[in-house]
């Protein structure tokens, strides 16, 4: 049977796994065979896995059976502050574009008081987190996926930050690392990030390179060491899972850690060719079960908790159909509070295992 090596992002439920699927430490993420589901693709985004050989006859005709409810994102798209923030999002791309692009092509010298207030101009739309996680959430219509993609880190990045009580000048500068990140990208030929056939294994070791890349091309300029630290190093996991170097928790740049929590999480959540955005509870409840290894606990407790608290008092809904709205965060069991339903139930996740969160409503 023939098989095609494809990206995670071209993954899609229903297609057959090829081959076994490893982390760089040889850790078993998924057996040959396996069948794909959303949850499944959603580990591998995790894993930060690149890409996954699968069976060529296996890709589904219909992938319908597997969206999710998207009924909260759907009312935000149609709101008065959406179109606000649409459209300063939109034309902050467009400058974004231009100048990264002038950064690698013309090796330009990077304006940071420019990027900052491109960035500042975004969040200044938002009242509140949950209105900024909101709105990204609903962004996902573009086709210059490595811009977006770095903006959307950046206000995460910017939002960790504050949640870390860094200063300003700490701020400024971790949200410059967000934005940077993934410059490396942009000195790939388009073509082949955006290759929609059989990717060769040199082309996906070429991509593996954009961490040095961006590095390479950052590491003259006159900004922030973390700045330059974040795009080599945010590939890599403090147990030494991680890319280019295998790097274990001490080696790593404390910036480049939190980026590499804004970046997987932005693309764990990011809609999907067959389903909108993914819960965040969802999102949540992975890193929980797999990610305190993967990445520095004092980081990645401060974020947990800081999604699940940006969401208190918002109504969800249940496996069990139930609709309830959260009133009380379970620190040992984030992404499984306690949920009051109607009047007088009160239903609390961490006890009831078989009852879990799956979409905001």
């Amino acid at each position: 049977m023939n098989t095609n090596k494809i990206f995670i992002s071209q993954a899609v439920p229903g297609m057959i796994v090829a081959e076994d699927v490893f982390t760089k430490d040889n850790h078993l993420v998924i057996s040959k065979e396996t069948k794909l589901t959303d949850k499944i693709i959603t580990r591998l985004e995790f894993y930060s896995i690149i890409e996954i050989t699968v069976y060529t006859m296996s890709v589904p005709s219909d992938a319908s059976e597997f969206l999710v409810d998207t009924t909260y994102y759907e009312k935000i798209k149609h709101s008065e502050s959406f179109q606000r923030f649409h459209l300063a999002y939109k034309n902050t791309v467009n400058e974004f574009k231009n100048t990264l692009d002038q950064i690698v092509t013309a090796q330009k010298e990077i304006d940071t008081d420019q990027l900052l207030a491109d960035t500042s101009r975004i969040l200044y739309q938002c009242d509140s987190n949950i209105e900024v996680f909101n709105m990204l959430h609903c962004i996902r219509d573009y086709d210059d996926t490595t811009y977006v993609h770095s903006l959307n880190v950046a206000l995460i990045c910017n939002i960790i930050g504050k949640w870390l009580n860094f200063t300003p000048e700490d701020l400024e500068a971790i949200t410059l690392s967000g934005l940077l990140h993934d410059l490396g990208k942009l000195m790939i030929p388009a073509k082949i990030i955006t290759k929609p056939a059989k990717l060769t294994d040199e082309e996906f070791t070429l991509i593996k390179t954009h961490t040095i890349r961006g590095y390479n091309l950052l590491k003259s300029k006159r900004i922030d060491n973390r700045i330059k630290h974040a795009a080599l190093m945010h590939h890599e996991r403090c147990d030494g899972s991680g890319y280019p170097y295998g790097f274990y928790s001490e080696q790593i740049d404390p910036f480049a850690k939190l980026v590499a929590i804004a970046d997987v999480y932005d693309a764990m959540t990011c809609s999907r060719v067959y389903r909108g955005p993914l819960c965040p509870f969802d999102v949540v409840s992975i890193f929980e079960s797999e990610g305190y290894t993967k990445y520095d606990p004092k980081y990645i407790i401060t974020f947990l908790e800081g999604i699940v608290l940006t969401y208190m008092n918002n109504s969800v809904r249940l496996n069990n159909d139930m609709v309830g709205e959260i009133i009380f965060i379970n620190k040992s069991a984030l992404s499984r509070p306690v949920v009051k339903v109607g009047d007088d139930q009160f239903i609390d996740l961490s006890k009831e295992k078989d009852l879990h969160i799956v979409s905001l409503v």
